[in-house]
């Protein structure tokens, strides 16, 4: 659903939340996807949905005026079930027709998750995800700052799988607005920066124990001393007078550069990102 849901996040009719996230129209987009499932397995028995949408819970897609524009925008319509607010909300056509019984059914409300949690223990449920936003990239202001920042070192609302992978990763720092730097914070990053080299130019200390860094952008070959005197400031040699440091561009000749560490008084605050 990679190309589908470009659409969502770049024009979502609904707006966004507190940051990137278009938490309305990106529920219309997974209960869409369910109505689909269910009616092409139609014959095998599926008939309806569940969620686990409590009312007031979250602050943009699940206030109860906008769980209707959920199931009928998504195509749902009463086919919708919400087992943990239904007694809050119509009757839909499960419970009509009988296929479920809605006294069993529950009434939560509000921002608490102590009902939910309470019930997943009546069932001997111990281990569940986080509660809360914490799983949605989108909602954390770090990574919606950089998703920002690429879009307009593009130039436009544009991304593929790999920068939206990126974004997860690494330490970002834009020196300029032609590039910036993606740098590895700990061995894992490193190993999985390590996947792009063949992609992205990237640079790592010889002469000391360093991050593996990308270049993501256009660089010009009169920044790489740049380049390489930031990355260099954020290894073992930080306080050497110099790091030799291996500048490595696909399907070219590899570089190497010794250059002073960059020093930390004259890192901008607006570099990162």
């Amino acid at each position: 659903v990679i190309e589908e849901y470009k659409d969502v996040l770049i024009n979502p009719k609904h707006g966004y939340g507190a940051n990137m996230n278009p938490c309305l129209d990106c529920k219309i987009f997974m209960v869409n996807k369910a109505v689909d499932w269910i009616e092409e397995h139609h014959a095998q028995g599926f008939d309806f949905i569940i969620t686990g949408e409590v009312i007031g819970q979250r602050p943009m897609s699940q206030l109860k005026a906008k769980m209707p524009i959920i199931a009928k925008q998504s195509g749902a319509n009463d086919r919708l079930v919400r087992p943990l607010s239904a007694k809050n909300l119509e009757q839909t056509l499960p419970e009509r027709e009988g296929w479920i019984v809605r006294e069993k059914l529950y009434g939560f409300t509000g921002r608490s998750r102590k009902p939910q949690i309470e019930l997943a223990k009546q069932f001997g449920f111990d281990d569940f995800a986080t509660p809360a936003g914490g799983c949605c990239f989108l909602t954390d202001k770090s990574y919606s700052d950089k998703l920002t920042d690429l879009w307009q070192a593009k130039n436009a609302k544009e991304y593929e799988l790999d920068d939206i992978m990126l974004l997860k990763v690494g330490r970002h720092v834009r020196p300029k607005a032609n590039f910036k730097l993606i740098i590895a914070r700990d061995s894992g990053e490193c190993k999985f920066l390590e996947g792009y080299r063949k992609e992205f130019i990237s640079i790592r200390a010889l002469s000391h124990k360093g991050p593996m860094a990308l270049v993501d952008g256009d660089i010009d070959e009169g920044d790489y001393d740049l380049a390489a005197s930031i990355v260099a400031r954020f290894g073992q040699g930080k306080f050497a007078d110099e790091v030799e440091l291996d500048i490595n561009i696909p399907e070219q000749p590899s570089l190497q550069i010794s250059t002073a560490p960059f020093a930390n008084e004259n890192m901008l605050q607006e570099w990162y990102l």
